[in-house]
């Protein structure tokens, strides 16, 4: 999950961005000093409802089905036995959070905000939560299997499930904590009978963007990617020196998990670093302005597939998991071959039955 939440882009259709809060608070384009005119935003009014719309009803379809599927392994097959299954358990509880608020941005997206003021503080601190408890957990996945790998030893002494429960619900208050501002700060109000869910300050909408940006841009990714990237350093560094069979594989999942969280990150980061130094006025081009407002939309869409990647990566590639997948699925398949069994042979007894009491009616009944 990620940063931004529940804006209207300066087209008027709902986007999940920072890219135009601003303007979505006035009834004018952007007006840039430095080239004397207003600078309309580029229009994506013609496709961007229904193609967001139906991106994010794929997504919560897969997010939802994957995730599910994680906590029902880790619950009912794996019995939450190591440390990595609380964390991993935890991840996919973040990435539904995401994934039960798409409803309601699909709805934002294609008609307007008609849920209420309590709905839309509440959906902002589910999505808020979300993305910092998910990138939490991602990291401190990292950092465990940095100390299960590289200090094995000490990581006996440490890794237990108790431990692995009060850090889970230290990084929980922490993600709660750090999305109040959001939450307070946004609000259901009437713009030109238009219902909207967006951002509003009293210290001026800029700040408010400033800020949060800022807060995303250092939780969500700078911290989180540097921890990351010592982490599997030292990992790789630990794995070259062993010889093990499984060397070459491990290093493979531990590369394919920096990198994924690398390209589904940093562009969106990205391009809300440069919408920062756009409210700074750094950026004044009246071209930049309308290139930004794009990659937000597009960058944020490609971060969101990231909650449906992390079963994939922390979970589906798991030979246990693998197996415990193949063994629900078995079981479902065969259950439902009963059933159906179950229900041929009680079609054939009832008309068995029905044809018998008939006969017997014939014989027995006395005649008109």
């Amino acid at each position: 999950m990620h940063s931004s939440l529940l804006a209207v882009s300066a087209g008027g259709d709902f986007m999940m961005n920072y890219s135009t809060e601003a303007s979505s608070l006035s009834t004018s384009d952007d007006y840039y000093p430095d080239l004397g005119s207003v600078c309309p935003p580029k229009n994506i009014k013609r496709f961007g409802p229904i193609l967001f719309s139906t991106l994010y009803c794929l997504l919560f379809v897969f997010g939802l089905v994957g995730n599910i599927l994680v906590i029902y392994v880790l619950i009912a097959c794996k019995k939450l036995t190591s440390m990595t299954d609380v964390y991993l358990l935890n991840l996919a509880i973040s990435d539904l959070l995401f994934v039960f608020s798409l409803p309601f941005l699909v709805h934002y997206t294609l008609v307007q905000w008609t849920f209420g003021n309590a709905m839309c503080k509440i959906i902002c601190g589910i999505y808020y939560t979300g993305f910092y408890s998910s990138i939490f957990f991602i990291t401190v996945m990292g950092i465990d299997r940095y100390l299960a790998i590289v200090h094995a030893v000490y990581a006996l002494k440490v890794r237990t499930n108790i431990l692995s429960i009060v850090i889970s619900l230290t990084l929980w208050s922490v993600a709660i904590l750090a999305s109040v501002p959001n939450v307070l700060s946004i609000q259901q109000f009437n713009e030109e009978d238009v219902l909207k869910c967006v951002p509003h300050s009293q210290n001026g909408i800029i700040n408010w963007k400033l800020l949060t940006n800022s807060t995303v841009n250092i939780l969500g990714l700078i911290i989180p990617l540097a921890i990351l990237i010592f982490c599997y350093s030292c990992i790789l560094k630990n794995l070259q020196r062993c010889r093990n069979r499984n060397k070459y594989r491990a290093m493979k999942l531990v590369f394919v998990v920096v990198v994924v969280f690398f390209l589904f990150w940093v562009p969106f980061n990205t391009a809300l670093f440069l919408d920062s130094l756009r409210s700074l006025h750094i950026i004044d081009s009246c071209n930049m302005n309308q290139n930004i407002d794009l990659a937000l939309h597009v960058t944020e869409i490609i971060s969101f597939i990231h909650c449906c990647m992390n079963p994939v990566i922390y979970a589906f590639v798991g030979e246990k998991f693998k197996k415990y997948l193949y063994e629900i699925i078995r079981k479902q398949a065969r259950f439902l071959l009963i059933c159906k069994d179950h229900n041929v042979f009680q079609r054939y007894y009832n008309t068995s039955s029905m044809r018998t009491q008939s006969s017997q009616s014939s014989v027995m009944d006395p005649p008109m």
